[in-house]
């Protein structure tokens, strides 16, 4: 029997059904659409450049100061989902990165251009913990892992969205047609979320949370921030998520196309795989934690080992040119590395309870942001610094790498020792829930 199966119920745990999917599908959209937006500059990264009239650190900069904004705004947003519920803030967020994606569109100059990617950036971050927390919410606590898979795996159809439709329209209408009619899309999932959206299902409300001000603040990031599930999750979601997140997001097409002499249609081609290598490997991935909770660990290194293998077997390559074959491995395996980030969702979520889901999928959500933000920023600055050396440039990707499996496994016995207690913890409450 799995490990899945052998769980209680917990007390209140929402039923699901089909009322649970309508609703939970129209936060997933409006996620989405927020991925749409988030990575539209990576199959614009050369026309941007152009534009614009910037270098490669200049153009890193788009992604580098939208990715600060998410980072930055990921504990508060938590906080905010906490005290506010789901709805309010995913209205916000539609809000917010509708009007940075209409921006974009008809940006005279570059700082105005900036300016709409941190607006984007900020409403893009209130997106995904929402989606996490109406899951949450509105299924069962056995089906929390192939739920978020299945919202990651939706996020990049965004994702597949952009770079097949967007790049496309980019090419044919031309730059403000494209941005801004891909910006009718956010109208349409805000007016949806206004009109059918429910925070919980009836009869399954969170008990409401007094406002406490700055200590309560305090309190819900410290209480959170002490669980070894939290730190271990965001240090997962640090070294599995950045290296397809900073290929996708920017520097995967001028590196295709630049440093390995493919066409540009060649390289739309390769993007387009590690998309949908994303979706299916979050598919699989969220059916096997599902059932067999202890191989949480063991997927998220994997994922490590062979991204880190493959990056190491391009970048060495005589001449610096890798054949075609290699890369497709490469954009293959770098699909795995969304579905891997989720996993860190998955030692945060039963290391806190309901009240502080938020805020601990922010502290955790943070992580690949920042390690993305970071590897942005320094290819963008060893490509200048270099002449243009993909190979020197792409080298930072084995220091996060390092770095973040050195903080995995420091964590990992604290986080399951004190993930075993909680659990026990919880099957007693459940024998000890008096019948109605």
């Amino acid at each position: 029997m799995s490990s899945a199966a052998k769980a209680p119920a917990l007390p209140g745990d929402p039923p699901g059904g089909r009322r649970a999917v309508l609703v939970w599908g129209i936060g997933v959209a409006v996620y989405f659409v927020a991925v749409i937006f988030r990575t539209s500059l990576g199959v614009a990264g050369l026309d941007a450049a152009d534009r614009f009239h910037v270098g490669a650190s200049a153009l890193s900069t788009f992604s580098i100061l939208q990715l600060l904004v998410y980072a930055g705004m990921q504990i508060p947003v938590g906080l905010l989902v906490d005290r506010l519920g789901t709805k309010k803030v995913l209205a916000l967020g539609a809000v917010l990165f509708t009007t940075g994606q209409l921006g974009f569109a008809f940006s005279p100059s570059y700082g105005t251009a900036l300016a709409s990617r941190a607006l984007l950036g900020c409403g893009d971050a209130m997106t995904f913990i929402s989606v996490l927390r109406l899951g949450n919410r509105w299924f069962p606590a056995r089906r929390g892992p192939l739920v978020a898979q299945l919202a990651g795996l939706v996020g990049m159809a965004g994702n597949l969205v952009s770079t097949l439709v967007l790049a496309r329209l980019l090419h044919g209408v031309g730059w403000t047609a494209a941005f801004a009619g891909s910006a009718l899309a956010g109208v349409v999932v805000l007016v949806l979320l206004l009109v059918f959206l429910r925070d919980h299902p009836e009869g399954c409300e969170p008990e409401p949370v007094p406002h406490q001000g700055a200590a309560y603040v305090r309190r819900q990031i410290a209480a959170a921030w002490r669980e070894p599930g939290t730190r271990l999750g965001l240090w997962v979601h640090f070294t599995t998520q950045f290296p397809a997140m900073v290929f996708l997001l920017l520097w995967g097409l001028p590196f295709l196309v630049e440093a390995q002499g493919l066409s540009r249609a060649t390289a739309g081609d390769l993007l387009t795989l590690v998309v949908v290598s994303n979706m299916a490997v979050g598919l699989v991935y969220g059916q096997i934690i599902a059932r067999h909770h202890a191989a949480r660990l063991p997927l998220a290194l994997g994922t490590v080992a062979a991204t880190a293998a493959l990056w190491a077997a391009t970048l060495a390559q005589p001449g610096g040119r890798a054949p075609v074959w290699l890369l497709v491995v490469l954009c293959a395996v770098l699909g795995a590395c969304g579905p891997a980030s989720m996993i860190g969702f998955d030692f945060a979520r039963p290391a806190n309870p309901p009240e502080r889901q938020g805020t601990a999928s922010g502290i955790t959500n943070m992580g690949g942001f920042l390690a993305s933000m970071t590897t942005l920023f320094a290819i963008g600055v060893l490509l200048d610094a270099t002449g243009d050396d993909y190979t020197v440039a792409f080298s930072a990707v084995f220091v996060l790498q390092a770095l973040g499996v050195t903080q995995i496994l420091r964590l990992r016995r604290r986080a399951a020792r004190r993930e075993r207690e909680r659990l026990v913890a919880s099957r007693v409450e459940t024998v000890h829930v008096p019948a109605a």
